[in-house]
């Protein structure tokens, strides 16, 4: 019988045909965790870019920019920022992508590697919860969009006066009350679908995208008109506005509010640098996944920018005030035929990436946790609970300084473990990976107990610092650690683990040369 274990076909690895047979049994595999063959990895770099943009063109990337908007940053230095943002969180994305490319292998296999094969959990539930609090912003996305369908028919639904007092983290907060309701229905209508699976609204997916692009196009038409019919402005000097400085001193200087927003910026595709391995896994070769990304994120994102940026400065130029959240738009339009149709396109795009990338991946990152107390539909019913009840969207998505004060949030607690993946993987192991025993629950993954107490002690040193200041230890200390609140985190996280994993303390789990050869059989 063969000693090999996996096989390496052009740079790609893959299990072997007796190694799979050995797994079968195992209580740590199964198909979905399995790692691709080379025959399934056939993402070109076409595909990859398609999958950037669809997932990059959404109404919370316009809320990038439009944020800066409101804390009186200009529309230039606003794009710049998102752009400058996006280049710097593509770093930790490609470097942990080539882990999925190379060994086929989905995110929680690649945590396993680092964190141990129960210490996994850790990263899993992160980058869970992180995706709550996505679900809830995108269902006040869609809820905004269903309100403005419903006001077709039901006037008041699009009435500003109509609003409502919610308890939100920062107390009392008043919103539309069309907006809420439209919240509640959006919520539902994402739960029944995930709940159901979403076989059924595939098609959908195909045209909401573009819908979508064309709903941006026509905001951006929108904004033109509104400025330059008040002001007489032509569409390039509504962009060059300069910043408003009385604003900016009122948020604590051009310094911080401009760090502030990069790490947001950065933050937004915290959770995908991550979880990246999951796609980059069918990519047809590292080449592939690189051009891809490269093109996909950085264009789309930087388009989003633009318009989200013009939008914002041109509402603020007419009403003084700049509106944030590009679905307010649907309170200026008179046409009840645009309107419609427009909000339909938000909402059928929205409902997609929703369910896909905010509901479903908690509800499988639950069941896999605890696969004995809690289903897939359990995963379903207790992300929806929570994106509701605890991760309150009317005050994340309620203005530009509470919704970066959320990015940074959960950005400064997951950049540590972008950090050690990238650490262990890089230099720990030396891109060297036993794929057998990442489903070996007592192998040379088990660190000790299954978790790898190196990780998670890295993990908790590097994000505390940083968000101190969000528990009320308010000095300039903390404040210049939280304005930089990423890198600090990422760096740390990164040292730390490093200096940790000298010591022994996680025991013996890199491959030799001599053991990857012996393991490894090249066709």
């Amino acid at each position: 019988m063969s000693t090999y274990t996996q096989v390496q076909r052009n740079g790609l690895f893959e299990l072997s045909d007796e190694a799979k047979q050995e797994l079968a049994s195992s209580s740590y595999y199964n198909d979905d965790l399995a790692p691709s063959s080379v025959a399934e990895r056939t993402w070109t770099t076409y595909t990859i870019t398609m999958l950037w943009v669809g997932m990059s063109i959404c109404i919370p990337s316009l809320s990038l920019a439009s944020g800066l908007i409101t804390m009186g940053v200009s529309p230039w230095l606003s794009v710049l920022n998102v752009a400058l943002g996006n280049l710097i969180i593509l770093v930790p994305i490609q470097l942990n992508s080539t882990v999925g490319t190379k060994y086929g292998i989905p995110f929680p296999l690649f945590a396993r590697m680092t964190f141990g094969m129960k210490g996994a959990h850790l990263p899993s539930l992160l980058r869970a919860f992180t995706a709550m609090g996505w679900c809830s912003v995108q269902s006040w996305v869609g809820g905004g969009a269903f309100a403005a369908i419903i006001g077709c028919f039901a006037p008041k639904f699009l009435d500003a006066e109509w609003t409502i007092n919610l308890p939100s983290w920062g107390g009392m907060q008043t919103v539309s009350e069309g907006t809420f309701i439209g919240f509640i229905l959006f919520m539902l209508l994402i739960a029944w679908v995930a709940y159901n699976g979403l076989e059924n609204i595939k098609w959908v997916q195909n045209i909401g995208g573009p819908i979508l692009l064309a709903v941006m196009i026509g905001l951006l038409i929108w904004a033109y008109t509104y400025a330059h019919g008040a002001s007489g402005m032509g569409f390039w000097e509504v962009m060059a506005q300069p910043n408003d400085q009385a604003l900016i001193a009122e948020k604590g200087g051009f310094g911080y509010v401009y760090l502030t927003g990069l790490m947001g910026n950065i933050a937004f595709w915290a959770t995908v640098a991550l979880n990246i391995p999951d796609f980059s896994r069918y990519a047809k070769s590292n080449g592939s996944q690189f051009w891809g990304q490269m093109i996909g994120m950085p264009v789309p994102m930087a388009f989003c920018a633009f318009v989200g940026a013009y939008f914002a400065q041109a509402t603020k130029l007419v009403d003084g005030t700049a509106s944030f959240d590009p679905t307010t738009v649907f309170y200026y339009l008179d046409n009840k035929v645009v309107i419609f149709i427009s909000a339909i396109g938000v909402v059928m795009a929205t409902i997609t990436t929703c369910c896909a990338a905010n509901v479903v991946a908690p509800a499988n990152g639950l069941s896999n946790v605890y696969p004995r107390k809690i289903s897939y539909r359990g995963g379903v019913i207790i992300t929806c609970l929570m994106a509701f009840f605890i991760l309150q969207a009317w005050w994340i998505y309620g203005s530009g300084s509470a919704y970066f004060t959320w990015m940074n949030a959960y950005g400064t607690i997951l950049s540590p473990v972008a950090a050690i993946l990238v650490a262990d993987y890089w230099i720990v192991k030396k891109q060297r990976i036993d794929i057998k025993a990442l489903f070996v629950g007592d192998g040379r993954y088990a660190y000790s107990n299954g978790i790898n107490w190196a990780a998670v002690i890295s993990w908790f040193v590097a994000f505390i610092l940083p968000l101190m200041l969000y528990f009320g230890v308010d000095n300039a200390f903390f404040t210049a650690i939280n304005s930089i609140n990423y890198i600090w985190s990422f760096v740390v996280g990164f040292v730390v683990y490093m200096l940790l994993m000298k010591t022994g303390l996680a025991g013996r789990s890199h491959v030799t040369e001599e053991e990857y050869a012996a393991m490894t059989k090249i066709e």
